[in-house]
This record gives structure tokens, sequence and C-alpha cells, in this order.
């Protein structure tokens, strides 16, 4: 492989990467700012608080983005597979 080809895979990648992660990441930016918000309305300070939603909040977003995430990583596969094999 040429330094362009290797570049364009890393890029593939870190495309898919970002892609795959964002639901989640998402998901955990918008449920932490939440309660964030809960706390400083209620002047609630515990600092463990944030973790069990967050963490429930990202297993069911999870669970939702699954198959899009399946079909994002089979698809990487399948172009760096084919790149692969045509030489």
């Amino acid at each position: 492989m040429t330094g362009p080809e290797v570049l364009d895979v890393a890029r593939d990648a870190i495309e898919t990467l970002l892609i795959v992660a964002a639901p989640l990441m998402l998901v955990g930016l918008v449920v932490g700012v939440a309660v964030s918000l809960l706390q400083a309305l209620t002047q609630i300070q515990e600092t463990t608080l944030v973790f069990i939603p967050k963490i429930l909040a990202i297993f069911v977003a999870l669970l939702i983005a699954l198959p899009f995430m399946a079909d994002v990583l089979h698809s990487n596969f399948l172009r760096i597979t084919a790149h692969i094999t045509s030489g």
C-alpha cells in the first residue's frame, strides 16, 4: 500500500469511529447536562448522582443504536477488505 492509500484507510477508520461513537456520546452529554442542571436547581451537591442515570441512558441508547452501529462497522469492514483484496 502506498502512503495515500494508508491515509485513506486511516481517515475512513476515524470517520467510522466518530459515527459509531457519536450517538452514545451525545446521550451521555445530554443526560449529564440535565442532571447537572437538576443539581444546580435543587442545590444537591452529590458527585455520584450523575452516574446511574448516565449509565442507564447510555445502555438504552446502545440497545437502540446497536443495529445502526453494526451496519456502519460492517460496511467499513467490507470497504477495507475490498481495498485489501484489490491490491
